[in-house]
């Protein structure tokens, strides 16, 4: 009797050795394509394609005369099924972007550039033709398969971000205006010269250096300084060396309720507009978070910030500021800053 087997089979399956062996059966005992396909559980065309792709020709001689046989083996087929599975793929383009690679990893090495950020630039800039370079996703591909010197553990952004922490939270006031009256435009980024600024620091005793961010919210331009302490004293002096030098550009400050801003609106009196977000709200200077991150990769938490030279500082707030980002169309923060003060 005919067995049966036709229930279920997954879309898209592919013929398995056993199956092959069961259609070499049923063809030697005389069914019919329709019949095995019954049996086995697929379209009459299949059972077709695959005889035809393991039937060899073999050549006998019966009584003095030459015969022309043609014979299915299940071997045969298998074979050529694994070959043509093999050819089917798109060859890698890895040996023709060798150029593009080296490239890639040495701006990641020297300036923190991430593969959708390479990618961006160079086809922005057209440093590379299109086939001499690939696209994010297979640049992430390439990490993955570990066939570049860069490592997944080494790329922050796919880092397991921690889980939010839920706390009781004790009240605390606002030192100055809030951000509830901070300007719709601010908050679109439709106007420039809107800084936010924040503090970062090494290790937590309360007694080192720290240093001063401030970052422009339309063009991400960064403003570093390493100061001597988390303090209002070490942030007054420090604002009045920024403010020589950019207070014509400044509209606005947001900061946190931290301590050391408590002097802030006194020191931007008659420069710029001050506010604070609400306690315990990180999410409302948002920008600079993402940026205080990035700054991490050089400034890993628990490094003291006492061994640190002011020169490191300004290299990381060049690297950051002539780094291509993908929300700036691969621009760089220092090319919208100088183009938004008409430079």
């Amino acid at each position: 009797m005919l067995e049966q087997n036709i229930i279920n089979r997954p879309k898209g399956h592919h013929l398995t050795e056993i199956e092959r062996g069961k259609i070499a059966s049923f063809h030697s005992i005389g069914y019919s394509n329709r019949q095995i396909a019954k049996a086995i559980g697929v379209s009459p065309q299949t059972i077709n394609n695959e005889i035809n792709r393991g039937t060899v020709e073999q050549i006998k001689k019966v009584n003095g005369k030459v015969q022309h046989l043609n014979c299915y083996f299940p071997d045969t087929a298998h074979q050529k099924y694994v070959k043509n599975r093999k050819l089917c793929h798109r060859p890698s383009k890895f040996d023709q972007v060798t150029a593009f690679l080296g490239f890639f990893v040495s701006q990641f090495i020297d300036n923190g550039w991430s593969p959708d950020t390479a990618v961006g630039r160079v086809k922005n800039e057209e440093l590379f033709l299109v086939d001499e370079m690939v696209c994010t996703t297979t640049l992430y591909k390439y990490i993955d398969e570990q066939r570049l010197e860069i490592r997944n553990i080494d790329l922050v952004e796919k880092s397991t971000r921690p889980t939010k922490q839920h706390t009781s939270k004790k009240h605390k006031r606002l030192l100055g205006r809030s951000i509830e009256k901070r300007p719709k435009s601010v908050d679109s980024r439709e106007s420039f010269g809107d800084f936010e600024i924040d503090t970062i620091v090494g290790k937590r005793n309360g007694h080192e250096s720290v240093v001063l961010t401030l970052i422009e919210r339309k063009t991400r331009f960064e403003i570093m300084r390493l100061i001597d302490g988390r303090d209002a004293d070490s942030v007054d002096y420090a604002m009045k060396e920024i403010i020589k030098n950019y207070g014509d550009l400044i509209n606005s400050i947001t900061a946190d309720n931290g301590p050391e801003f408590s002097n802030l609106s006194s020191d931007m009196a008659g420069v710029a507009d001050v506010y604070f977000t609400h306690p315990y709200t990180s999410c409302e200077r948002g920008t600079n978070e993402v940026h205080n991150r990035m700054i991490r990769r050089d400034l890993p938490k628990g490094l003291s910030l006492d061994t640190v030279s002011p020169k490191v500082i300004r290299d990381i707030e060049f690297k950051l500021n002539n780094m291509p980002r993908k929300l700036l169309n691969y621009k760089t923060p220092q090319e919208l800053f100088a183009s938004s003060c008409g430079a």
